[in-house]
């Protein structure tokens, strides 16, 4: 198995809301009004909305109801950055779970939860490099 991740795809309650909510930060779908799934192109990869309990029937696991122990991220070039996106965040009906803030290891990151509760961590980490294309490198 090559060592990289190409879907991403989180259960909805409403895919009309969680749409909604991710095209109010500025993603932008091929997908029609009345699709079924909602397919975001991040990068090289896929970011993709449907419904929760197809997801998880689709999946094999039973629908929990909590935190499944899971953060998604997003890295940035500066503080400024993070304050912005949080901040949109809020404004399109997200929930801000964390202020933006320093960190343990010397960054700056806030957290948001979208409509169906799914936390993002918007971080800028100064020790990695964030490149053109918005791919983050590790350090060496």
């Amino acid at each position: 198995m090559e060592q990289r991740l190409s879907v991403v795809t989180l259960g909805t309650t409403d895919l009309r809301r969680a749409r909604a909510f991710y095209e109010a930060l500025g993603w932008r779908s091929r997908a029609a009004p009345d699709d079924d799934v909602v397919f975001f192109q991040v990068g090289g990869s896929v970011f993709s909305l449907w419904d929760r309990e197809l997801l998880a029937e689709d999946s094999g696991v039973p629908l929990g109801s909590g935190y499944g122990g899971v953060t998604l991220a997003h890295n940035v070039r500066s503080d400024v950055a993070v304050d912005e996106i949080v901040a949109a965040a809020g404004a399109a009906g997200g929930t801000i779970a964390r202020a933006p803030g320093a960190t343990f290891y010397g960054g700056y990151s806030g957290v948001f939860l979208d409509p169906d509760g799914y936390p993002w961590e918007v971080a800028h980490n100064p020790h990695w490099e964030i490149a053109d294309d918005g791919s983050v490198i590790l350090p060496g």
